[in-house]
């Protein structure tokens, strides 16, 4: 094999297996990259007997030069009689618990997606670092777990930072916040569990305060007044890409990313959908409705490929949605209504219409069918006229009036 560089390890792909490439200069010395696309540097050895490999760096934490030098040391200790495997988990049971919040970003998480990854480190510095991190890893115990997440829910780590240009952060509690934050937590203490860094997950068994889901759908009168608002916004001088973003998430189900971040090489006009390459759940086909169709091609113009809705984001997508919606949902006297309320909307029109779970969670794009299930509620409005319908039918009938909807029960023997 040639020699590890950067050029080849950002050019190696994983090409849906996890694979191995060995330097040429330094035996034992090698690159990782998993089916996932998470690559590091490796070194393995062979100590008592057993074959042996540990994680050096993630590539980005050090470059292959620097990941050569580490692995050159650990490969010393090895010729030394010692096993460097071993010595590092010795040294990592006495880390704090700061420190295996930030062992678990660089080798926990290689299975996530990266806007997942941005999420869990928001909640690990914002909440559980102010809380538990100067803690050791092995001096935690149940009851520390049931304070911390009751100091979440009491706002303990609340608080109003200010980044960069335009950039502020509102970390908020709640018992929903502590109840996510609880669940990311217990996976970084069963990976220090894996690790062999402590024996037990002290997390499992505490009770999680219940994670409401918001389940605000608009009614036909509300979804009149906000599209008024729109228009009105429109004819007001509004940003008319922020507007047009608004509609297409209500005319879609899609989650505001998927639509600010939509490009005209998704849209399948033939097939009338959009593929995205890349969503929460993978890859997936959302079907676009005539209605939808219609926007998109009013939008389209001469364009053929790039963002749909361009802005100033980084990425060149609008970022001026809030402002547009904050104004939209104040015309439209719905205050509390947030923009992924168009997403649940859309599939309460499909329920009460009578379309299955089934059909509303494969045009929404969930993976798990479970999700879907907190529309089925709204089901039960076509099978409530249905009953309307047959119980009068059959009134009817029993006080010897005739309509046109009562079948002879010889008739319905018979079928």
């Amino acid at each position: 094999m040639p020699k590890i560089t950067k050029k080849l390890v950002d050019a190696t792909t994983a090409d849906g297996r996890t694979r191995f490439l060995w330097d040429d200069e330094l035996p034992g010395f090698g690159f990782c990259v998993t089916v996932a696309g998470a690559k590091s540097y490796v070194a393995q050895y062979r100590f008592g007997g057993r074959s042996r490999r540990m994680t050096v760096a993630r590539h980005g934490v050090m470059t292959p030069d620097e990941a050569r030098k580490e692995a050159r040391l650990i490969l010393a200790d090895v010729a030394r009689g010692l096993d460097p495997a071993e010595r590092r988990i010795e040294q990592r049971r006495d880390l704090t618990v700061s420190e295996l919040c930030d062992l678990y970003v660089s080798e926990g998480m290689t299975t996530k997606k990266p806007s997942t990854i941005a999420t869990d480190k928001g909640k690990l510095a914002r909440h559980v670092k102010p809380l538990l991190g100067k803690r050791l890893l092995r001096s935690i115990v149940r009851a520390d777990i049931e304070r911390f997440q009751a100091d979440v829910a009491t706002g303990k780590t609340a608080a109003d930072i200010k980044g960069g240009f335009k950039s502020r952060s509102t970390v908020t509690g709640g018992r929903g916040a502590a109840a996510r934050v609880l669940g990311l937590l217990s996976g970084v203490f069963q990976f220090a569990v894996n690790r062999d860094l402590r024996p037990d997950n002290p997390v499992r068994g505490v009770k999680r305060f219940a994670d409401k889901k918001c389940e605000r759908f608009l009614s036909p009168a509300e979804m009149a007044r906000l599209g008024k608002a729109l228009t009105d916004l429109i004819d007001e001088g509004a940003n008319p890409v922020a507007v047009n973003v608004a509609r297409l998430l209500a005319l879609t189900g899609c989650r505001r990313g998927e639509i600010t971040g939509l490009r005209w090489e998704w849209v399948d006009w033939d097939r009338a959908c959009i593929r995205f390459p890349d969503s929460k759940t993978g890859a997936k086909v959302v079907p676009l409705g005539a209605a939808a169709l219609g926007l998109l091609t009013a939008l389209q113009g001469e364009a053929r490929t790039g963002s749909v809705f361009p802005g100033r984001g980084r990425d060149g997508t609008t970022t001026a949605v809030w402002k547009v919606w904050d104004k939209a949902r104040q015309r439209a006297e719905l205050p509390g209504v947030r923009i992924h309320d168009l997403r649940h909307s859309f599939a309460s029109v499909g329920a009460s219409g009578g379309d299955s779970l089934v059909v509303i969670g494969a045009l929404l794009g969930h993976r798990d069918t479970t999700t879907t299930a907190r529309y089925a509620h709204l089901s039960n409005d076509p099978l409530k006229a249905a009953a309307d319908r047959i119980a009068g039918t059959i009134a009817a009938a029993m006080k010897g009036e005739t309509t046109d909807n009562v079948v002879p029960l010889s008739k319905v023997a018979k079928r």
